[in-house]
């Protein structure tokens, strides 16, 4: 997410919290919402695009955008995301190459990477302590990234990061389910033990489980690549 962006799901989001825009209320047209956030209408979609995941919008064509924050959401009003990925696509793609990315940051990150990761963790769940789900979900993709630069394999690292928007979008989407927010968060954790303790076995398990769970909070099926079937 851009910084205009960001900035702007960041004050929609104060703005709901604080019954600016009441649930099941329309938000502002997108020309004039833009004016009143000083920013592109490009950057106020991504802002949407943001929300919308996160399960704090839903976008009706034709209709407008209407705020839904804190109603949960149905396993078929789960949106698309960007680049006409599917979000099943996507999580297929990160259980390939984000276990395999913690067994590598597991065997190779520094003193000073561990400490990193450990800092990151702590900024999510600070923002979700102050039910900030913006921040938490742009902590969340900074620790999924971190762990493929810490790798030490530039090529697994470049894959990934070459998808970064699709799969920000895919680790938003579980944050939409009101009571299990702090998951991802809790989820986290065992990887980062597993890290800093260089146990590259329980990092590559704690990653799949992580990944496997956040797929099943919007009831999408796992298919599990690390114990193929013949």
């Amino acid at each position: 997410m851009t910084r205009l962006s960001s900035f702007a799901a960041q004050t929609l989001q104060r703005q709901i919290h604080a019954g600016h825009y009441a649930t099941g209320s329309a938000l502002p047209g997108q020309r004039d919402l833009a004016a009143s956030l000083g920013i592109s209408r490009a950057a106020l979609r991504e802002a949407i695009s943001t929300l919308e995941a996160l399960g704090m919008v839903r976008s009706q064509p034709g209709k407008g955008v209407f705020v839904t924050a804190g109603a949960g959401r149905a396993a078929n009003e789960v949106p698309a995301g960007p680049l006409a990925m599917s979000p099943q696509d996507v999580f297929q793609f990160r259980a390939i190459v984000e276990p395999a990315a913690a067994a590598l940051a597991a065997r190779n990150a520094t003193a000073a990477e561990r400490e990193a990761l450990q800092a990151i963790q702590a900024r999510m769940d600070a923002a979700l302590h102050a039910l900030d789900l913006v921040g938490a979900s742009e902590a969340d993709l900074e620790f999924h990234l971190a762990i493929a630069d810490f790798s030490a394999n530039p090529l697994l690292s470049s894959a990934i990061r070459s998808l970064e928007e699709p799969i920000a979008y895919s680790l938003r989407l579980p944050f939409a389910d009101p009571g299990g927010v702090w998951a991802p968060a809790d989820e986290h954790q065992a990887v980062l033990a597993a890290i800093c303790a260089a146990d590259a076995t329980a990092a590559h398990r704690a990653m799949t489980y992580h990944l496997r769970h956040a797929a099943t909070r919007i009831s999408l099926s796992f298919i599990d690549t690390s114990s193929p079937t013949p």
